[in-house]
């Protein structure tokens, strides 16, 4: 397959085309975010992007076509979450999974690592134990680590169609010359509160990558994903061990 370029509108008013990839931090989402609408990058003035069509692929079996939009109930992270399988809104056969739909896979799952970075990299600042604040903060270069790989790995679909080979991303657990110190009050809660919501998303991008794994036909793809799946587990007990270590004697365990 071809090198794609980058995906851009023009403005309006000046001719110049923005930039509105959808990879990176600054993807459409970021964009509608932080102002609502595209600026054009020449002469600052906001730019309406055309209406565009819905993502749809036709069914082998009957001819019709399945929505397969990336916006909505039916994209390709409801497929993965809901049973790993594309199905034909005409016949009710299954479809199989494409090359688009690995790369739309790994969109979703960059963006779940990007915000679990920033969700990691938030909770470090936030709490004041050196103990938590030094295993969140390692937890966020994991993450970042996970989405430059799926970033490199959506590169290498996109221009050659070739999976990339990943060998697993280790946690190196600091033995930290730390007081052990309990935790009280307010601080406690808050550690906990966050502790307990980062298993949540643990658990949720452990599934998340099963469920690549299993729809995902390539060898090299399906290892890739159970490598993520089984670091996204580890995590997941490293923070459950956090929350009730916190919650039964008031003391990070991190470290020890």
């Amino acid at each position: 397959m071809g090198t794609r370029e980058k995906e851009t509108v023009a403005c309006q008013h000046c001719g110049a085309e923005a930039d509105i990839t959808l990879e990176g931090f600054e993807g459409v989402k970021d964009v509608l975010k932080r102002q609502k609408r595209p600026v054009c990058k020449t002469c600052g003035k906001g730019i309406v992007p055309e209406p565009r069509l819905k993502e749809t692929v036709a069914c082998q079996h009957c001819g019709a076509e399945a929505d397969m939009t990336v916006e909505g109930f039916e994209g390709v992270e409801d497929v993965l979450k809901r049973g790993k399988k594309l199905t034909c809104t005409s016949c009710g056969r299954e479809m199989p999974w494409t090359e688009r739909e690995d790369l739309k896979a790994v969109k979703v799952a960059m963006e779940a690592e990007k915000e679990a970075y920033q969700f990691y990299a938030k909770s470090a600042k936030q709490t004041k134990n050196p103990r938590g604040k030094d295993m969140f903060q390692q937890l966020s270069e994991f993450e970042m680590n996970h989405y430059q790989k799926l970033k490199e790995l959506s590169k290498s679909l996109a221009d050659k169609g070739e999976w990339i080979l990943y060998s697993g991303t280790p946690l190196k657990k600091k033995a930290l010359p730390l007081k052990t110190e309990k935790v009280k009050g307010q601080e406690q809660l808050t550690d906990m509160d966050a502790l307990k919501m980062a298993v949540k998303e643990e658990k949720k991008a452990e599934t998340l990558y099963r469920s690549m794994a299993d729809a995902t036909k390539d060898p090299r793809g399906r290892d890739m994903y159970k490598r993520l799946a089984e670091e996204e587990a580890l995590h997941e007990k490293l923070l459950n061990d956090q929350y009730y270590s916190l919650h039964n004697t008031g003391i990070w365990s991190w470290g020890d």
